[in-house]
């Protein structure tokens, strides 16, 4: 359900991930959709997108990147002042450098049941 993920145990695992990537590091959405799917959950990076879209301003949502390094769509320009301020490894065209700044991320929780 790409379109309407309501707040549920999905979400919150995608937000307590977001959470765990320290100043100065970033992650992926298809890292988080990784990890997930490790534990067992189902969804892809689209799914943690539309987490994120919808919930993400209660975390650092900046954090949270495209596969090339790109920032976030919803404000690119506050994106890259937070991450400028965190010290964050980025290339001469503004994206995160995740060579550098790719943050390791803990096991994901299982899903419920």
């Amino acid at each position: 359900m790409v379109g309407d993920v309501a707040r549920d145990g999905y979400a919150d695992a995608v937000l307590d991930l977001v959470d765990h990537v320290p100043p100065g590091r970033a992650t992926t959405y298809g890292d988080i959709a990784e990890v997930l799917r490790d534990a067992g959950w189902g969804g892809g990076p689209r799914t943690v997108g539309a987490v994120m879209a919808r919930h993400g301003a209660v975390v650092t949502w900046w954090r949270v990147v495209r596969a090339d390094g790109g920032l976030p769509l919803c404000d690119p320009v506050a994106a890259l002042a937070r991450h400028r301020s965190e010290g964050t490894a980025l290339t001469r065209s503004g994206r995160v450098d995740l060579g550098a700044a790719r943050a390791v991320l803990p096991a994901g929780p299982a899903p419920p049941g």
